[in-house]
């Protein structure tokens, strides 16, 4: 990160996510549930809600009925970040069965041209409106093939339909093609080695409740943090940090550091030293931009997660230093 005041006050008050009690994490955490097959992404849902007795919780990313896999839960002010997770990318294990005959090394060559950029259309019973669109391939590894049955791992974009990708892949092969089973591995940062089974869930919990034992249900809570870790970031001073709390915007004279290269307009996250997540905002400026200049806003905040008074009031006394030495400057000129 590229630091814009080396002279920022050390951040002494907070607390880091990962020292966050178990009570804490169910008020603003995150949990990757396998779900099996069968029920739907709304019912896994309700029932980790139930196990965990929690009243605010929501799914990120729906997967059909038959799909099983990583489907990620936020809980409490999580929730509000669940858009986060809908556009994160996603990786699948896909069985697709050709309908004819297809040599090996044909196979092969075919589905390498659909890594990159490849267009899309819904199909008949999505939940979006039937249009063509583009979507990402970032990986397509063939993992075994057996006659007509192949096995394969692919790691895409939000929002694409691997349905779909199978139909398309038969058409180029010169034959029919459909999807037989499907697994997602991955949701964002969430993996299928993090994710916990609804009896993991509601096992965990009821060692908590009956046995006193939290370590179980604690290992299976995330930070909300981990959902922003695709974001670029801004870390603020801790002198501005209850002051975006009230609703203040972000600027220039609050930051202590920086990602490189982001681009005005883009959605950032405003984290504080300890690495906790203050607000999401929108960039008024580029970091090259705010790296150049002295003074003006740099983020218009969206969206505040972080409660007042977790951090102290010291932003006025901060903001009258800051015009005193402004003032004193102009004067020594």
């Amino acid at each position: 990160m590229l630091i814009k005041d080396q002279n920022t006050l050390p951040d002494k008050w907070g607390k880091r996510p990962s020292d966050r009690s178990l009570g804490e994490l169910l008020e603003a955490g995150v949990l990757a549930i396998d779900k099996p097959p069968g029920p739907t992404s709304h019912q896994a849902t309700a029932w980790a809600r139930d196990a965990l007795n929690v009243r605010d919780i929501s799914h990120g990313g729906t997967l059909d009925p038959y799909v099983s896999g990583v489907l990620p839960i936020c809980l409490g002010k999580a929730v509000r970040l669940t858009d986060i997770v809908l556009s994160s990318d996603k990786e699948y294990v896909c069985l697709m069965q050709l309908h004819n005959d297809v040599p090996k090394d044909r196979i092969v060559q075919v589905m390498g041209k659909f890594i990159g950029k490849i267009y899309q259309l819904p199909p008949v019973r999505s939940a979006v409106k039937r249009q063509m669109r583009i979507r990402t391939i970032n990986e397509l590894e063939i993992i075994e093939i057996d006659g007509r049955k192949i096995l394969f791992r692919v790691s895409c974009d939000a929002g694409t339909y691997i349905r779909t990708l199978c139909t398309d892949i038969g058409e180029a092969l010169g034959c029919k093609a459909n999807m037989v089973e499907l697994r997602r591995t991955r949701s964002g940062t969430m993996r299928e080695k993090d994710a916990a089974t609804l009896q993991d869930l509601t096992d965990s919990y009821i060692f908590w409740q009956q046995m006193g034992k939290e370590s179980w249900l604690k290992s299976l809570i995330m930070p909300m943090e981990v959902l922003v870790e695709p974001l670029p970031k801004i870390i603020v001073k801790p002198t501005a940090v209850d002051a975006i709390c009230h609703g203040a915007d972000l600027n220039i004279q609050g930051i202590h550091m920086l990602d490189e290269d982001i681009r005005k307009n883009a959605l950032v996250a405003l984290m504080t030293a300890r690495g906790e997540l203050i607000a999401l905002g929108k960039m008024m400026m580029s970091t090259s931009k705010i790296m150049s200049s002295d003074k003006g806003k740099a983020v218009d905040i969206t969206r505040v997660f972080m409660e007042r008074g977790h951090y102290p009031k010291m932003w006025r006394f901060s903001t009258d230093i800051e015009e005193l030495q402004t003032d004193n400057d102009e004067n020594r000129y």
